[in-house]
């Protein structure tokens, strides 16, 4: 009987009903109350593109990268990797699939290691390679992401944070993991280097195919770098689609928002002012409806009564949006 061969997923994440529950309260003079930090986030990314995800501090972002990486396991659903979940895998067979670039170089870094040793560790732990064989992956990865071989035998702290955060995406790539989560990886840094680190991690991907999870808050780098992108409002997707299409017609209040909150290189205008309010509601007490219309200028009672639902993943069609006005 002739075996049937199974095609490789054509996606390299992907996120099947997502959610992190946290339990809040419980004490002598408080009741327990659930906080959904992610609830129900389904995405695909292909394999070799960047996913955007944007939204606003304290929406879940942060604590969806973790439940990837592994360090926070998730209340429902599942997340598979190149098509094999990943849910219950160990650290170490995560780490060989998932690697992170953090937002802050100076703290990401062992200051008592030298960067050779740095980068080296993933092949120590994950490989069988000879102590020279090593050396070499090092050295042609240091090129790679343009530092000098004199680079491994220094320490952290005799680097600027542009050379530490190149010392942390050689650390992440020198394993090839299938997926790169990219936490706000130039946000630390001055503006005249964020630049640079950006172009480097569109030639790395260029160069070995890499699929990127791009975190930010800075709409003008996700618009230079990624090639779809996901907003997220307290826990929960709002929209998503190509670059194009949500750069050019945004659907949904929020995601409007966010795209006028972008500030002008113009000295001479002031900070928009969006009538949205600065505060978010509390993610404990999720108001009843589409959690977004205590802010929204365009809500109506349905919006107060049912909240909106998100379509189905389609990579293909013309987005999708979670908005009754859409």
């Amino acid at each position: 009987m002739k075996a049937t061969s199974v095609e490789p997923t054509p996606y390299a994440l992907e996120l099947c009903g997502l959610s992190k529950r946290f339990t809040l309260g419980g004490k002598m003079f408080s009741k327990k109350r659930a906080l959904y930090a992610v609830s129900d986030v389904s995405l695909r990314v292909p394999r070799g593109q960047v996913m955007g995800l944007v939204g606003e501090s304290g929406c879940g972002k942060s604590t969806l990268a973790k439940m990837l990486l592994g360090l926070t396991p998730p209340s429902e659903g599942d997340v598979l990797i190149q098509g094999k979940s990943i849910t219950h895998s160990d650290q170490k067979t995560l780490a060989r699939h998932v690697q992170p670039i953090f937002q802050d170089p100076y703290s990401s870094l062992n200051p008592r290691r030298r960067i050779g040793d740095i980068i080296a560790l993933p092949l120590r732990l994950h490989t069988t390679l000879s102590s020279q064989e090593r050396s070499q992956r090092v050295t042609a990865m240091l090129d790679l992401v343009g530092l000098p071989k004199r680079a491994t035998q220094q320490y952290p702290g005799q680097l600027s944070g542009g050379q530490r955060q190149r010392v942390a995406i050689a650390r992440a790539l020198i394993m090839r993991p299938d997926l790169v989560i990219c936490d706000e990886p130039t946000s630390a840094l001055d503006v005249s280097v964020q630049a640079q680190i950006l172009n480097l991690l569109l030639d790395l991907k260029e160069e070995f195919g890499l699929t990127y999870l791009f975190i930010s808050h800075d709409l003008a780098v996700v618009e230079h770098l990624v090639d779809r992108l996901a907003v997220m409002y307290l826990g929960r997707i709002v929209e998503e689609g190509s670059r194009e299409q949500i750069f050019a017609a945004p659907k949904h209040p929020y995601t409007q928002a966010l795209l006028a909150s972008a500030l002008t290189p113009d000295p001479s205008l002031d900070i928009p002012d969006l009538g949205l309010g600065s505060v978010q509601p509390d993610p404990s007490r999720p108001p009843a409806g589409c959690a977004f219309h205590p802010r929204c200028p365009q809500s109506s009672p349905e919006c107060r009564e049912r909240r909106p639902s998100l379509p189905p993943v389609d990579l293909h069609g013309t987005g999708r949006v979670a908005c009754h006005f859409a």
